[in-house]
């Protein structure tokens, strides 16, 4: 019960990554809210870990202003922020990207960390606690081809992470990210182009330890970075990637 008490809201929480973060921070003992675009799926993944659902698009500052309100009606607090919602674009030439889906990369994967920090920190900083997890990726850190404008929206994130992580101490908030490996989630298809078992070998290979990322992993990394065990960890960006990065 590394999260007893606490109240988290997950983003990107009906699937994938965001499921597995969902399901521990749950079975820790943290109350957590769901928010997602897909309703049905942030409904029944909240239905099954006792949790609230919120459909939303994280890119939306109406809708993060809604979240917080939810929040604050309901718990009268938030304890831990985990922007995790993300999309990608297909792998092609970076000059191909078409500028509206370049425009919703940076809006998912960037701006709503942004518009996180606007209505979330002030939260925060009332109770002079509280502690953010930005999800970003490997490709932040070790890019691949023909990902450009993603592998920077992750970069981006990372740095984010750091210079929230330096001006949020004083105020008592922890601010880290989590770099995880392709996963077998909804987003694994984007990445590699095609799904296939000759796809997936060629992806495995760059993976020292064999396998993809799951939810489970993530989970117990975000577990740990989001508890009170981790109160001296704050800036760091974790990697959850089986070695690729090394």
């Amino acid at each position: 019960m590394r999260l007893d008490g606490k109240c988290a809201i997950v983003t990107g929480g009906a699937s994938g990554f965001g499921k597995g973060i969902v399901e521990k921070f749950a079975a820790e003992g943290a109350r957590v809210i769901v928010a997602d675009r897909d309703a049905e799926g942030a409904e029944r993944v909240a239905k099954s870990v006792l949790g609230l659902a919120v459909a939303m698009d994280v890119s939306k500052g109406d809708d993060w202003a809604a979240l917080a309100h939810q929040a604050r009606d309901e718990w009268g607090r938030v304890d831990i922020l985990v922007n995790n919602a993300g999309i990608t674009h297909l792998p092609q030439p970076m000059e191909a990207v078409e500028e509206a889906e370049f425009d919703r990369v940076l809006a998912v994967n960037a701006k709503s960390v942004y518009l996180s920090a606007c209505h979330i920190v002030p939260m925060m900083k009332a109770r002079a606690a509280g502690a953010i997890l930005n999800v970003a990726s490997t490709a932040g850190v070790s890019p691949r081809p023909r990902l450009n404008w993603y592998n920077a929206s992750k970069g981006w994130m990372i740095t984010a992470t750091k210079a929230m992580a330096v001006e949020l101490a004083p105020d008592g908030i922890r601010v880290n990210a989590l770099n995880p490996v392709a996963g077998d989630t909804p987003l694994l298809a984007s990445f590699m182009g095609e799904d296939t078992p000759e796809m997936r070998a060629k992806f495995l290979a760059t993976i020292p330890l064999g396998r993809f990322s799951t939810p489970e992993d993530m989970g117990n990394a975000a577990c740990f970075l989001c508890s009170d065990e981790a109160s001296m960890i704050t800036g760091v960006a974790m990697e959850v990637d089986g070695g690729r990065c090394i």
